[in-house]
């Protein structure tokens, strides 16, 4: 009998959940829905940590290297992409995993977007100088004035969706709080699954992912894209690991600066997504410390997912 609901496996970056995804998908004939908003982009491979060619030979995967860094990947874009995605799986009786740590991307599928006005180059444009030149404290301040329900669910540190709102704002005239309420929820069931590690333990793993970075090439990587003429792109600038060895390249800081700052500010993204995943009422969270083998992992998750399934077809 053909499924009709999906999981979902998110998580701190660094976590593991590329690889224990990976593993999940072999043993239960499953395909591979990609929740992160970097993997989206072409060419931008050793610093997104994207699954390996021969990890996309074994597992089909979706989502991944669908979009030129110098477009505007957008979260209304992912939500009908992911949802036409795991339809499609599940046509083909196949068993959708959406993995990834982007939450905002799994909100939008799980409880849809509000069709909000299109991007505005030149306001945005206008907001990211504002908060260069005074802060992002300083914008996030602004947007509490006008939408206070929204600024508590953003993050002071997330420019980027405090400048979404405020522009949301700024265009409409209604706050984007209020605009939310028209979302379209989809309407197959999910279980959600959450991975974390202690924080030391995590921390390592993020340190010794970004040497391995660092050795796979990731200055080259960079430097290729710059070639090409991304140099300016907001998937470089605004990404971890490119925006760090741009200002390396543009002799800002130096390349054991570069390495540091990547470690540190990767660090401090893990921290943003636990608070963010923290929030959510529906994840069933895994405590991994200590469990470097993806397939115990996986083989973990099978089993809670076939629990959860057993519980649904109860009547």
């Amino acid at each position: 009998m053909k499924k009709n609901f999906f999981l979902i496996v998110v998580g701190p970056t660094g976590v593991g959940k590329t690889a224990i995804g990976h593993e999940l998908a072999k043993a239960i004939r499953g395909e591979i829905v990609s929740a992160d908003s970097r993997l989206v982009y072409r060419m931008m491979d050793i610093g997104t940590a994207k699954p390996t060619k021969q990890m996309q030979r074994e597992v089909p995967y979706h989502l991944i290297d669908i979009a030129d860094p110098d477009e505007i990947y957008t979260c209304k874009r992912f939500e009908a992409e992911a949802r036409s995605a795991i339809e499609d799986i599940l046509i083909r009786d196949k068993f959708p995993i959406v993995v990834g740590g982007s939450g905002l991307y799994v909100r939008a599928l799980t409880r849809g977007i509000f069709d909000g006005p299109e991007a505005q180059p030149a306001i945005r444009e206008r907001l990211w100088r504002e908060a260069r030149k005074r802060g992002g404290n300083w914008l996030w301040r602004r947007l509490k004035e006008v939408d206070p329900i929204k600024a508590q669910e953003i993050d002071p540190g997330n420019i980027v969706r405090v400048i979404r709102a405020l522009e949301v704002h700024e265009v409409t005239g209604r706050p984007m709080s209020e605009l939310e309420k028209t979302r379209n929820t989809f309407g197959l069931r999910y279980l959600k699954v959450g991975l974390n590690r202690n924080r030391r333990e995590l921390y390592s793993l993020i340190d010794v992912r970004v040497d391995e970075m660092v050795r796979e090439g990731l200055l080259a990587e960079v430097k290729a894209l710059v070639e090409k003429g991304y140099g300016d792109s907001q998937a470089l600038r605004r990404s971890l690991g490119y925006r760090e060895m741009l200002e390396h390249l543009e002799g800002k800081i130096s390349f054991e600066t570069a390495i540091r700052l990547i470690k540190r500010n990767t660090r401090r993204f893990a921290k943003r997504q636990l608070t963010w995943f923290r929030r959510e009422e529906d994840i069933r969270w895994l405590d991994i410390t200590g469990e470097n083998h993806p397939k115990a992992v996986a083989d973990i998750i099978a089993r809670l997912l076939k629990g959860w399934e057993s519980r649904q077809a109860s009547p």
